[in-house]
Parts: structure tokens; sequence; C-alpha cells
């Protein structure tokens, strides 16, 4: 187990002692970060103690450890899974040889373009929830929402590190670059446009939590795979951190499903919105919104690119042990390709669909808890079911972008597009009606907002009315 100097300007277990160039400018960088959160980071929250984790290992047992602290204060570090002896490449042409621990110059330019669009979004989803807190609907919410933005801080730091270590000049320069761009700024913004889209209430924070983070998972997980073994323990560490951003989209747009429901029960035959709930249709609507935004991250479903980096063992599948096939060469990937307003069924050669093979796999996890949903709907005797769209559906990536249909995927003409889509989508009023819901804070321990249910349980053995943040 590698070790870690936790009492460092840098928290680290990558011996950043050791190498003092290194270190000096990583605490070069340090300022930039903390300047760059005190002015993007969540707004008015800079001075209340937080009860946060903190990674303080990279040991799967006890690797957090809990406690107040105020966010500029967070100890930020460098974390990377303790090495695999002997790794060797798992997948591509290179199979079998040796894991790389420095960058090949051929691969340079991918592996810097790679890491640099991974820590872009990173400080984008700061930016973009920087204001919630002012509309939190429990102190336990946003303890979470505040956990979930250190992270984001740390995972930010953790591309920094293979920036700075791995690219000289060109690295430096790129992780200065990731402190200058803003979500949404029309002149530099971020590199993803799922990462520009603006969050500016809860249940969109749930949606991105569970949606686009889950993403994050999956690009994680391909990357975890990497020759570049460096990238691969960076990657294997941050999926432990990433988990928890899950849970709390899962268990969000859980706990307002089940209020909506509960008040539907209270006031059967009455429009949920009468009783300040968020309504079912507007729950799908923003679930078609996130999904649809969030698929288009995978790229294009047919990419050379994709295939180029499986070939040379830079990004592979998700839980590549899982697949017989580690070379794809043979394989091939059914498509259903749009022609002429119709849907004709091709095949391409299995590397070049990987993009795919990995949408596949986040489809799968996200209908899991789109199943959870809808249980806990059933239960309560709700005659509704949330869906999760067809992937045809608001794509502005692939093979589908530019494309109108409907959530079922059946093409539509520009004019029924416009038309229906406030059907589908989140209209001004349903964006105005919820955030309607959400223009005061509860900070009140123990207290709720109408429109969402309690959690089950609190964090880490806590109570639910815990007082999760010390707000002034």
């Amino acid at each position: 187990m590698s070790n870690v100097a936790t009492n460092e300007k840098i928290p680290n277990n990558v011996n950043l002692a050791g190498d003092r160039r290194l270190q000096r400018a990583l605490e070069q960088w340090q300022p930039s970060f903390v300047n760059w959160w005190k002015e993007m980071g969540p707004e008015g929250f800079l001075s209340q103690d937080v009860y946060l984790r903190t990674a303080i290992s990279a040991d799967s047992d006890g690797w957090a450890h809990f406690d107040y602290v105020k966010m500029p204060d967070y100890r930020w570090g460098i974390f990377l899974a303790d090495p695999v002896e002997d790794r060797k490449i798992g997948f591509g042409d290179e199979m079998g040889k040796p894991a790389w621990q420095a960058v090949p110059g051929e691969h340079r330019n991918t592996l810097r373009r790679l890491i640099v669009t991974q820590g872009d979004t990173e400080p984008a989803s700061v930016e973009q929830q920087r204001l919630l807190g002012q509309t939190c609907p429990s102190l336990y919410d946003l303890r979470n929402l505040f956990q979930v933005n250190v992270e984001e801080g740390r995972h930010l730091w953790a591309m920094v590190y293979l920036l700075h270590t791995y690219f000289g000049r060109d690295g430096r320069e790129e992780a200065e670059a990731l402190l200058k761009r803003r979500s949404g700024n029309p002149d530099n913004p971020r590199i993803l446009g799922a990462f520009n889209a603006p969050i500016a209430d809860w249940l969109s924070f749930y949606m991105f939590t569970y949606f686009t983070d889950r993403d994050g998972k999956y690009q994680l997980l391909a990357l975890a795979e990497s020759a570049f073994d460096p990238l691969s323990r960076t990657t294997r560490f941050m999926l432990t951190e990433e988990a928890h951003h899950m849970f709390v989209g899962e268990t969000g747009i859980l706990r307002v499903c089940e209020r909506t429901a509960d008040i539907m029960n209270e006031f059967p035959g009455d429009d949920p919105r009468q009783h300040g709930a968020i309504d079912l249709p507007t729950i799908q609507r923003y679930m078609n919104f996130w999904y649809s935004i969030s698929l288009d991250l995978f790229g294009g479903e047919v990419s050379s690119n994709a295939a180029a980096y499986f070939a040379s063992g830079i990004k592979g599948r998700a839980h590549e042990d899982r697949f017989e096939d580690h070379v794809a060469l043979e394989g091939s990937y059914d498509f259903e390709i749009p022609k002429d307003g119709k849907l004709e069924r091709e095949s391409v050669p299995l590397r070049n669909a990987m993009n795919e093979v990995l949408r596949d796999a986040y489809v799968s996890d996200s209908q899991r808890g789109v199943d959870k949903f809808n249980k806990l709907l059933g239960e309560k005797n709700i005659d509704f079911k949330l869906m999760l769209p067809s992937r045809r559906f608001n794509r502005s990536v692939g093979l589908y972008a530019g494309l109108h249909t409907t959530p079922a995927g059946e093409f539509l003409s520009d004019e029924e597009w416009e038309n229906r889509k406030g059907e589908w989508l989140p209209s001004e009023a349903d964006l105005t009606y919820v955030k309607s819901l959400m223009t005061k804070p509860i900070y009140e321990r123990g207290k709720m907002a109408n429109w969402v249910a309690a959690p089950k349980r609190g964090i880490k053995g806590r109570p639910v009315d815990f007082e999760y943040v010390r707000v002034d």
C-alpha cells in the first residue's frame, strides 16, 4: 500500500516531496485553484462549517475522514489507487504488453486531450451548481451538494497532477486553462455541452447527479482500463468518490417521486401543483432532457477515434474483464441508421462502435434506477410509469444529431417538433414553476421542503436532523 502524506501542503500518496520541481509547480497552481473556488464555488458558504468526508488514503477500508471543515480549507489531495504488480495491457493491439508508466510519444496528444476533457468536467459542474445552496430543501441536501462539489474539485486535482507530471509545459498550460473556462460562458465555455447547461433548481441537480455523473462513472471505468497506468490508477480511485454523487441523484429523484405520490394519495384527483409538489409529467420531462444530453457525452455511435483508442490501449470498455474477446477485431455491431426518414439496419466493425458499447452499459444502469422509481410509485398505487426516452430523442451528437423524434423514437418534421416539444422537454412554465418551489432555503435541522420527502437515513450514521451545515 502506498504511503500517504496527509500533513503536507498538498496531501498525496504519490511521494510528491520526492520531486521538488513537481511539488513547487503544483503548489504554485494551488492558490489559483483556491481563488477559482472562492470566485466560482458555492456562493455564500465560504465561512460555514460543513460535515464533509475528506480522502486520507486510497485504501478502500477507511479511506475517508468525516468532520466539520470550511470548504476553502478542504484538504484537496492527490490519491492514486495502489499499483497492480506487473500490470499488463488488457485489450487492443498491445494486449499482454507491460502497461505504460510514461506517455508514449505517439499517444501524447491523444492522452492529453482525454485528460483535459475529463478534467474540464470537474470544475464545470461546480460552476453549474454554485447558487443551489441558497435554495436548498434541507441541511442534509445542502451537505450532499457541498460533498459533491469538493470532490469534483479533488477530481480536478487528480487530472491536473497528471498534466503537470507527464505533459511538461503543455500540461501546465492546460492546467491553467482549466481554471479559466466557465460553464455557460458564450466566449469561453466548458468543452462538453452538458456542462454548459444551467442547473438552476434542485430537480435539475438530482437529474444531473443521476444521469450526467453516471456518464462520468462509465468514462472513468473505460479510462481505468487504460494502458497508461497512472491514468488507470487515478480514475480507479475517483470511482470510489463518484459513487456518492450518483447516490445523491438516485435518492433525490426517489424522494421527489415519493413526496409527489403521497400528495396525490392525500388529494386524489387534484393536480399535485395545487399542493406545492412536482407533478410526475414534469419529472418525466426533466428526465428526458438530462438523459438525452448525457447520452451525447459518449460521442458518436460510429467513431474512428474510439476504434483508435481501443486499438492502442488508451481507452477500453467498462469492466473489460467481463468480455471474452479483448482484441475485438472479428466482431461487429448492428445499428439502426437513419436514411430518408427511415431506419435501416447496418453492421459496423466492433471497434468503431466502442462508444455505443459503453453507452449500452450506461443505458442499462440508468434503467435500473428508473425501475426503482417506478417500483415506489407502484407501491403507492400511482398509475404512472417513468420511462427513459429513445436514444434517438433530442440528440445533438452522433447519428441522430439534428433529427427530431418523439420519446418513443418516431421521426417528426421540424414543424411537428416545434409544436410538440413542450410535451417532452421542460417548458419555460415548467422551469418557472419548479424554481418557484425553491425560493427560500430550509436551514432548520430536520426540516424538509414541501416538495421532497425526507431521506431514510442520515450520513455516516448521523441522524437525518443532524446539523450537517452550521449556517450562521
